[in-house]
């Protein structure tokens, strides 16, 4: 497997191209902007796109997504509370596509690309229908859910602390203590590390 981390948009989020280096299927998770950068990384591994995969749907993280979807011809996969979201205009949602995503993403359904499988789990708390991916039990993908040291903000339309706490506590954090975190935002971490310096989950 190969991984991809491209910094996009002018909020500088993590977009990830996560490639089968046997088949070349790949996977592009939150284009959130400055496409031609996520193109470039994509055409540099010879990579061949098959989904677009979002874990919420703030503009930082869904900005580039209309255009990747048009060079690229490829679903895109949203959980449908944050889809809807977007739908109604709510702020700092969106923008995506007209009408809604191709596949509406929940607790459990897993993608195959080429001989990697990612199995998607819901993680609200920064938005109502956040989502992480799991890659073959060695990598999890939390979007704006858990970053390294921290947590993701729940003062935002639809946010709730509570429910981000428990989604950390208690689908992230019973995960093995070696899956790399790749964030939304800055560097990568480890579950175990974040179990034991992450200041927001201490005595969880």
């Amino acid at each position: 497997m190969e991984i991809k981390r491209v910094v996009a948009g002018i909020y500088g989020a993590n977009c990830y191209i996560i490639m089968d280096k046997k088949t070349k299927e790949a996977v592009v998770i939150d284009p959130g902007g400055d496409v031609d950068d996520i193109e470039k990384a994509i055409n540099s591994i010879d990579a061949n796109v098959k989904y677009i995969l979002l874990t919420h749907g703030h503009l930082d993280h869904t900005s580039g997504v209309a255009e990747l979807k048009k060079i690229f011809n490829v679903p895109v996969c949203i959980s449908k509370k944050d889809d809807e979201l977007i739908a109604c205009g709510t702020q700092l949602y969106g923008p995506l596509l007209e009408g809604e995503a191709d596949i509406h993403i929940k607790e459990g359904d897993v993608f195959s690309v080429g001989e990697i499988s990612i199995r998607c789990i819901e993680t609200p708390g920064h938005t109502p229908g956040g989502m992480s991916f799991i890659i073959d039990g060695k990598s999890v993908f939390t979007g704006d859910t858990l970053f390294y040291g921290s947590i993701g903000r729940t003062d935002l339309e639809g946010g709730d602390f509570d429910i981000l706490i428990n989604s950390i506590t208690k689908k992230l954090m019973s995960l093995d203590d070696n899956i790399i975190v790749y964030p939304g935002h800055g560097p990568q971490s480890t579950i175990m590390n974040e179990k034991n310096n992450n200041p927001f989950l201490k005595n969880k």
